[in-house]
């Protein structure tokens, strides 16, 4: 079974940038597909944004759109998250998922990264 890692996360500013990778631990077929969810403290978790691996076709969540860019290299076999114009709202644990799904996958998980945005 595919095992996602995510190092990465952190401390950023209220409008600052950050960016999240993800690797596979396997090459990744193109009916597959990665994505990213998050969790902020006492909330649900909820979707941000997803690729599809072969034909690179994205899903973003409504408060994503325009601030985050989801990409992926195929030959890393990584998913990469741009964030940027950061508030502290996007305050969360940001996990990396994997499966069949884009709109995202939810059958593998990481193991989640902190990311906080001070205001």
């Amino acid at each position: 079974q595919v095992q996602l890692v995510e190092p990465g996360g952190g401390l950023v500013q209220a409008g600052g940038s950050l960016r999240l990778s993800c690797t596979a631990s396997e090459r990744l077929y193109s009916s597959y597909a990665m994505g990213w969810f998050r969790q902020a403290p006492g909330k649900e978790r909820e979707a941000v944004a997803g690729i599809r691996w072969g034909t690179g076709y994205t899903y973003y969540a409504d408060f994503a759109k325009g601030r985050f860019t989801i990409s992926r290299d195929r030959s890393e076999n990584t998913a990469d998250l741009q964030m940027s114009n950061l508030s502290p709202d996007d305050t969360a644990v940001y996990y990396c998922t994997g499966g069949s799904r884009t709109r995202p996958p939810r059958e593998t998980w990481g193991q989640g990264t902190q990311v906080t945005v001070s205001s």
